[in-house]
Order: structure tokens, then C-alpha cells, then sequence
């Protein structure tokens, strides 16, 4: 249940980037093809930052310290490019256009999650 509900909170944080930043688009012929695809570039996303994203941290520490956490924003609009690649290579028609794009839209996803699990009961 708890997986669902993160690909859902990750499905709506991502429409909520791709209607608001202008980089950010996602392409398809009808509505059900575009939120099947929204819908598995959010597994995508979560993959990713279950995986790659910790190792990513990890490593630059150092570096998160120095800058009081600011690269945090970095790191995050780095895991959506990351996305927006895997997701090319898919062929899901997820695009983020270049690297601006990818840190206004980590902020908004970050915002857009924090709300909804605010707003979502906890299973805890």
C-alpha cells in the first residue's frame, strides 16, 4: 500500500512540474496514454531516487556541508535529468529541457510531495 501511495504522490508531483514549468513536457495522443506514461515515469523517479540518489548524497556530503545543504537543489534537479533520460531511453515521452528546468521542477516536485503527505493520512 505504501509503495502505491508514493508512485501516486510522485504521478501528482510530477504533473504539477510538467503543467507548471515550462521546461519540463510530456508528450502523448490522449489523455489515458499521457497518465499511463506519468504514471510510470513516477516509478521511474522513485526508482531512482531510491537507488542512485542516496549513493549520490553520499558522496557529496562534504560538499552539502560546504554549501549548508544548497546542493541538495542540485542533487534533486539532477535525479529528474536523470529521469527525463532514463525515461527518453524508455521511449515514455517525459523531456526536461536542460539543467534550470530540472532544478525549478525538483522544487516544485519537493513542494508538491511535502503537501500531499501532509494531506494523505500515514499508514503509520
Amino acid at each position: 500500500m505504501r509503495l502505491l501511495t508514493r508512485v501516486v504522490v510522485n504521478t501528482v508531483a510530477l504533473a504539477v512540474a510538467t503543467w507548471l514549468v515550462q521546461g519540463i513536457t510530456l508528450t502523448g495522443d490522449t489523455d489515458g496514454q499521457r497518465l499511463a506514461a506519468l504514471l510510470l515515469v513516477a516509478a521511474v523517479f522513485g526508482a531512482v531516487n531510491a537507488f542512485v540518489r542516496p549513493i549520490v548524497t553520499f558522496l557529496a556530503l562534504p560538499f552539502i556541508l560546504l554549501t549548508l545543504g544548497l546542493l541538495l537543489l542540485v542533487i534533486n534537479g539532477l535525479m529528474l535529468l536523470l529521469t527525463s533520460w532514463l525515461s527518453g531511453q524508455i521511449g515514455l515521452g517525459f523531456d526536461v529541457d536542460g539543467f534550470w528546468a530540472a532544478v525549478v521542477g525538483a522544487i516544485v516536485v519537493s513542494v508538491v510531495t511535502w503537501l500531499m503527505e501532509i494531506l494523505l493520512p500515514s499508514d503509520r
